[in-house]
């Protein structure tokens, strides 16, 4: 590890110093993203597949739980446009949208954390013609899998069990690939900055109170107009809606809306992890 860091083993000599890099383009992009990528597929065949099919199951395990077993009493819930929905079908595309966020999320913070601080992997990918944005846009385009596997797997059993309401519905693969995208960009963005366990315990902190309340389980109308504002802020509340206006044809102006929010948010964090990249490993 001492050859890969340049680091200074104790009583010992220097380790050969990490090459710097010019600067402009060069410095940051290698247009290699594809080697990323394929490391951590690499890596994932060696691992347990219980973590990832664990991920898939609990948004099938809420929808049976709440959309049949509730939903049996609730009966009908009344989207924004005045359609008229079954409750399960309610439900299951913010589970999808649940989904997507989770798969993103777990690789782009806790892995992406322990390959930092534990792994040391950065710095040996850094040594090499790798550049930061190869190595953002890689783990952040393998985590975007992820959630695009969870999010695939959930729609069809949306589309088993007859909950896809409109043929838009198709468009919630997409749709859900772009959410995956975007708190992945940010999660990973956000995780450069964390330094020990204890602080990654925030980021379960967040993403509880946006699963709960972004109109995940009832529509955002039950509540005051001032809390409906601070909901329309959370990432999630907009891609419960975009996907839920696909899969049940209410789609309308609005999802043109979602759709740029989430962009600005998947620029925001690759420029973000990027910059914190190089300054971490490079500066």
């Amino acid at each position: 590890m001492t050859a890969v860091t340049g680091a200074r083993p104790a009583g010992g000599p220097a380790g050969p110093a990490r090459p710097r890099r010019g600067g402009g383009v060069r410095a940051l992009w290698s247009g290699n993203v594809g080697a990323v990528v394929a490391r951590n597929l690499r890596a994932a065949r060696s691992s347990s597949g219980v973590v990832v099919l664990s991920g898939f199951f609990e948004p099938v395990f809420y929808l049976l739980a709440l959309g049949y077993g509730l939903g049996s009493y609730v009966g009908t819930v009344t989207t924004p446009d005045g359609t008229e929905v079954p409750y399960a079908a309610f439900i299951a595309p913010a589970l999808l949208a649940v989904s997507a966020m989770n798969g993103a999320v777990y690789d782009s913070t806790w892995n992406v954390f322990f390959k930092m601080h534990y792994g040391k992997l950065y710095d040996a990918m850094l040594s090499t013609s790798l550049g930061p944005l190869d190595v953002a846009l890689g783990e952040i385009l393998y985590a975007l899998l992820r959630g695009g596997v969870y999010a695939c797997g959930f729609l069809t059993v949306m589309q088993v069990m007859g909950l896809n309401l409109a043929p838009t519905a198709v468009l919630a693969v997409p749709a859900v690939l772009l959410v995956a995208f975007a708190f992945a960009s940010v999660g990973m963005a956000v995780t450069s900055f964390m330094k020990t366990f204890q602080q990654m315990d925030w980021i379960t902190f967040v993403m509880l109170p946006m699963f709960l309340f972004s109109a995940t389980f009832y529509p955002l109308s039950v509540y005051s107009e001032v809390v409906q504002r601070i909901i329309q802020v959370l990432p999630l509340w907009h891609g419960v809606e975009l996907v839920r206006g696909l899969t049940t044809g209410t789609a309308g102006v609005d999802a043109l809306g979602h759709v740029a929010y989430y962009l600005a948010l998947v620029v925001l964090g690759i420029t973000a992890t990027t910059l914190r990249l190089r300054s971490l490993f490079l500066d």
